[in-house]
């Protein structure tokens, strides 16, 4: 299986933040359906360098995404980041993908 860790920033460009509720809304309407099986978020704090070199600083989110290494899957990943980019005017997103082995304890 895939690991697939997609990390958001918050900050809207021209002000603002991601408000829980939009981020919430977001996962229930656009994340869940295409992941199901299910996923983990965690808050983060973090920074990054945009376009124009500017170090920009963050709150953030990171969800967790446990997947099969297929095309249907990895197609999903991709469109939960590119309508993240859309809907928040977002200038990036940034994905870690890792070969994982998964068991569940019963």
């Amino acid at each position: 299986m895939i690991r697939t860790e997609v990390l958001v920033g918050r900050n809207i460009p021209g002000g603002g933040e991601v408000s829980d509720s939009a981020w919430n809304e977001f996962v229930a309407s656009y994340v869940t359906p295409r992941f199901p099986e299910g996923l983990t978020m965690i808050d983060g704090n973090g920074q990054w360098r945009n376009a124009a070199g500017v170090v920009e600083r963050e709150r953030g989110k990171i969800l967790l995404l446990t997947h099969g290494d297929d095309a249907a899957s990895q197609r999903k990943v991709d469109e939960v980041a590119v309508e993240y980019k859309r809907r928040f005017k977002q200038e990036a997103v940034m994905r870690i993908r890792t070969p994982v082995c998964v068991h569940f304890d019963d």
